[in-house]
């Protein structure tokens, strides 16, 4: 009786695993040579990922099931050598039918997500072609900036305009991760946080397990974060050097701007061994001999770590303002401090940074404090 029963609940597994929606592609590559490779793509954002190769028969037919998990659809691309050959953003049980020549133009059907989506790749294509003819032009000495201006302002627009009427369908997110070139994003404003955090918003709503809109979700909480750093930058009282506002020890947020030592210097730093000797070695030293004439040291972690930042700072038992960035080296400070390496110091005298503090090495600290503290 027990063996019967099991009998039947596999059968009762099997039965509703062959019922259970699939998601498949069935694909037609024209002119492609019997057993040519299809390699099957996810786009990630900012990464593809390799996920399958699957061969073409005689006639040019190959057929793709995609995993794809209930409530999380997923972006792939097809190619063929060096050519994408589909654009396809997939939901569990879909049947699509692509159909492509070797050179890319395809078309689809069995899904409305999927004809967007090739509709968006086209017009992105078609303006950066246009985009790079006219900047060909430029670099041959045409003067064609305005032109460039307004055809990125255009393209912007028209991009805009579409994420805020599509705010609910995933074919937004590759639009809003477009770029005009490797440093350029098509949203590129600082505003555009707000875009982000709106679509984040909405797409969570219909996809709240989606890796898409947890993707989405961070670059929002990033893009504000730079915005809110710039309406503080915008609004603070002018001073001579970019200020530094940045959690402490204890969380409490500390203001390089409220430093009144006659001598501040700003120090950014990691945790790495080399770094950890000199705070024992020369900076303590040099604190402890100038400190009450005047000098202070306002010290920038750019320790993604916190904890190992903190730890360091407690048992080496540092007496000056400790404030640590765990955003590391996307950490806006580092532009406007223009880092290039760790550790670096700046000299601020009387509220206005020194630059003429030829301060190089270690042994340059404390005949300079004495310079300038005498």
């Amino acid at each position: 009786m027990k063996r019967s029963k099991l009998l039947g609940a596999a059968a009762l597994l099997l039965a509703f695993a062959a019922c259970a929606p699939k998601t498949v592609v069935e694909g037609t590559l024209k002119d492609a040579p019997e057993s040519s490779a299809v390699v099957v793509k996810k786009y990630c954002v900012d990464h593809y990922e390799v996920l399958d190769t699957v061969r073409t028969d005689a006639s040019g037919k190959f057929v793709y099931k995609a995993k794809v998990e209930k409530g999380n659809p997923q972006f792939l691309d097809m190619y063929y050598k060096d050519y994408r050959i589909a654009c396809l953003l997939l939901e569990l049980g879909d049947n699509v039918k692509v159909t492509s020549d070797t050179l890319g133009a395809y078309s689809v059907s069995g899904s409305d997500a999927c004809r967007q989506l090739q509709k968006i790749q086209a017009d992105y294509v078609r303006f950066m072609m246009d985009f790079g003819t006219v900047t060909n032009l430029a670099a041959i000495g045409h003067d064609v900036n305005r032109n460039l201006s307004q055809m990125y302002l255009d393209y912007y627009r028209d991009r805009l305009t579409f994420v805020m009427q599509n705010s609910h369908s995933l074919n937004v997110v590759p639009v809003l991760f477009q770029y005009v070139d490797v440093n350029f994003p098509v949203f590129s404003q600082t505003t555009d946080a707000i875009v982000f955090r709106s679509i984040a918003d909405s797409l969570k709503t219909v996809y709240p397990e989606s890796e898409y809109v947890k993707l989405l979700e961070k670059e929002a909480q990033s893009r504000q974060s730079y915005m809110d750093f710039d309406n503080k930058l915008r609004n603070a009282q002018e001073v001579a050097f970019p200020d530094i506002e940045l959690p402490g020890m204890d969380s409490k947020v500390q203001k390089l701007s409220e430093m009144d030592a006659k001598v501040v210097m700003v120090y950014f730093w990691a945790t790495t061994a080399e770094q950890n000797m000199f705070n024992v070695d020369t900076l303590l030293p040099a604190y402890e001999k100038y400190h009450s004439r005047g000098f202070d040291i306002f010290g920038v972690s750019l320790d993604v770590d916190k904890t190992a930042w903190a730890t360091v700072v407690r048992n080496q038992k540092l007496p000056w303002v400790n404030v640590c960035d765990t955003r590391g080296v996307a950490s806006p400070y580092v532009g406007l401090w223009g880092l290039v390496d760790l550790p670096t110091a700046f000299f601020i005298v009387d509220g206005e940074i020194d630059t003429q503090a030829h301060v190089a090495r270690p042994a340059d600290i404390e005949p300079y404090l004495a310079k300038t503290l005498k």
